[in-house]
C-alpha cells in the first residue's frame, strides 16, 4: 500500500471517530480535498463497523451516519432527505441492497443532470474505485457521457489522482480529438509512465497513418520519461531518421542509450567507434559518454576507462569507476585510495566495485576511514565495504557506529546487525568467541530477550545482558 493511500485511509478513520464520539454531527466530517476517494470509502467502512462492534454507540441521527449505518433501511432513508454527502451517495450506488442502491442512484443522477461539470470534477476518482465493486459498472457507465466537454477532459487529464489521469486519457484518444504532434507533446510533458506511454503509442499510430512529423519524433526523444524517450529514438528508423540516433548514444537513460545503440547499428553504424572517440576527446567527454563506452565495450578497453580516474571532473570519474565494474575489472591497488576522493559519487562506486572482494582489503584500514574525523561519504563507503566483510570485523564496525553522531550510519548499522539473526539460516559469526558475546551485549535493544537466547545459544555463548538493558 502507498505511502499515500495509507493517510487518506487512515484520514478516514479518524473522521468517523471524530463523528461517531459527536464532534461534528450532522455534517460533513472533514474538508477532504479533491481525489481523497479512499478517504470517502474508508471513512464509510468505519462508521458502519463503529455500529455494528462499539457496544453502547447510540446513533445520533446524523446525515452522515445515516448514509453510512448497517441498517438499509436508515439507509435509504437518509438518501431521501436533504442535501445528502455526494460521496457517500456515489458509495451507496453500489450498495448490497437492491432498494438503497436504486435510490441512491436517482438522487446521483439527478444531481449530475443538473450539474455534470461539477459532479464530475468531484467524483471521478471516487466512482473510478467503486467500478471495481460487484454494483459498480453503473457508475462508471455515467462518466463517458458526461466527460463529451474537451475542456473537462483536460481538466481531469491533470488531476493529481492517477487513475483519473488515466481515464480521461483513454476518453480523449477514444474520441480522436489530437493528432500526432499533439499526441507526442501530451506524452513528452507527462510524468506518469502509464498514462505517457498510452500517448507515445497513440503518437505513433497516427504518424503511421498520416505520415512521419519531425516536430512529433523531436517531442517524443526529448520527453521526460525514458520510456518514452526510448519509444522515440526506436522509431527514428521506421521514419528514416536512423542518423539522429547517434546523440541519443549518450543519454542519461540505459535504456534510451541501448535504443539509440540498436538504431545506429541497424543503420550500419558502430555505436562502440562513435563511444570510443568521445571518451578519447577531453572536450566532449561526458558521465553518459563514459558508461555508454563501457556497456559496449571489451575488457581489452579497460586501460581507457583506467586513465579517467584521474579525470578532473567528479561525474566523470564516477562513471570510470562504474564501468570498470561492467567489464568486471577490480584493481584493489588502483580503487582503494578512492574511497578517500573528495566526490562522494566516487567513493560510493568505488565501494560498489569493490564490495565483492572486500574480503581482501585491510580491516584495520578500513576501519580508520570510519572514525568520526573523515567526511561522511567516506565513512558509509567504508562501512559498506566493512559489513561487506562480514564476521566480526563487520559486527564490530556495525556496534561502534551504534551511538554515531551521523544518523544515518546509525540506522544502516542496526539494520545490518539485525539482519544478522535468522531463524532458518546460520549465524555468520564464529562459535564461542568471546568477543562475539561483549558486542552482542552492547545491542540488546535491538532483540528481544528470546532472540538473543537464541543467538548465544546457537554460538555456543553463556547467557548475557537482557534487552531492558538498551545499548
Amino acid at each position: 500500500m502507498s505511502a499515500r493511500r495509507e493517510r487518506a485511509i487512515r484520514a478516514g478513520h479518524a473522521s468517523a471517530d471524530r463523528l461517531m464520539d459527536g464532534g461534528h454531527p450532522g455534517h460533513t466530517p472533514v474538508p477532504l480535498p479533491e481525489g481523497a476517494a479512499e478517504t470517502w470509502i474508508a471513512f464509510d467502512q468505519a462508521v458502519r463497523d463503529i455500529h455494528r462492534f462499539r457496544y453502547g454507540t447510540a446513533y445520533n441521527g446524523a446525515d452522515v451516519v445515516a448514509l453510512c449505518h448497517p441498517d438499509g433501511y436508515v439507509r435509504e432513508g437518509a438518501l431521501r432527505g436533504p442535501d445528502p454527502v455526494l460521496e457517500l451517495v456515489a458509495i451507496r450506488c453500489t450498495d448490497w441492497v437492491p432498494a438503497v442502491r436504486e435510490q441512491a442512484r436517482r438522487v446521483l443522477r439527478a444531481v449530475l443532470d443538473a450539474d455534470p461539470a461539477g459532479t464530475v470534477r468531484r467524483l471521478t476518482p471516487l466512482l473510478l474505485r467503486l467500478g471495481r465493486r460487484e454494483h459498480g459498472a453503473w457508475a462508471l457507465e455515467l462518466l463517458p457521457a458526461a466527460l463529451r466537454g474537451e475542456r473537462l477532459r483536460a481538466e481531469l487529464r491533470g488531476s493529481p489522482d492517477l487513475p483519473t489521469r488515466r481515464f480521461a486519457a483513454r476518453l480523449s484518444l477514444e474520441s480522436g480529438e489530437f493528432g500526432g504532434r499533439e499526441l507526442a507533446r501530451l506524452a513528452a510533458a507527462e510524468l506518469d509512465p502509464q498514462t505517457s506511454q498510452l500517448w507515445a503509442d497513440a503518437a505513433l499510430a497516427a504518424m503511421a497513418a498520416d505520415g512521419p512529423d519531425d516536430e512529433a519524433f523531436d517531442s517524443l526523444v526529448g520527453a521526460h520519461l525514458p520510456m518514452v524517450r526510448a519509444t522515440g529514438v526506436t522509431a527514428l528508423r521506421g521514419a528514416g531518421r536512423a542518423a539522429a540516433a547517434g546523440k541519443h548514444l549518450t543519454d542519461r537513460s540505459g535504456l534510451v542509450r541501448a535504443c539509440a545503440r540498436w538504431v545506429v547499428r541497424q543503420d550500419g553504424g558502430d555505436p562502440y567507434a562513435h563511444y570510443r572517440e568521445l571518451v578519447e576527446d577531453p572536450g566532449s567527454i561526458t558521465p553518459y559518454a563514459v558508461t555508454g563506452f563501457a556497456e559496449c565495450a571489451r575488457r581489452g578497453d579497460a586501460p581507457l576507462l583506467r586513465a579517467l580516474l584521474a579525470h578532473p571532473g567528479n561525474a566523470v570519474r564516477a562513471a570510470a569507476v562504474g564501468g570498470l565494474r561492467l567489464l568486471d575489472v577490480t584493481d584493489h591497488e588502483l580503487l582503494r585510495p578512492l574511497l578517500d576522493d573528495p566526490s562522494a559519487a566516487v567513493a560510493r562506486e568505488a565501494s560498489l566495485s569493490l564490495r565483492a572482494t572486500a574480503g581482501r582489503l585491510p580491516t584495520d584500514w578500513l576501519l580508520a576511514r570510519i572514525a568520526p574525523d573523515r567526511p561522511a561519504h567516506t565513512r558509509r563507503a567504508a562501512y559498506r565495504l566493512l559489513h561487506a566483510q562480514g564476521g566480526v570485523a563487520g559486527l564490530r564496525a556495525s556496534v561502534e557506529l551504534l551511538t554515531d553522531g551521523d544518523p544515518v550510519l546509525r540506522r544502516i548499522a542496526a539494520q545490518h546487525i539485525q539482519s544478522i539473526w535468522s531463524p532458518y539460516r546460520p549465524l555468520a559469526l564464529p562459535a564461542r568467541d568471546p568477543e562475539v558475546g561483549a558486542l552482542l551485549d552492547r545491542c540488546t535493544g535491538l532483540f528481544s530477550d528470546w532472540v538473543l537466547r537464541q543467538m548465544r545459544s546457537r554460538l555456543g555463548l553463556p547467557p548475557g545482558k537482557s534487552t531492558t538493558d538498551g545499548y
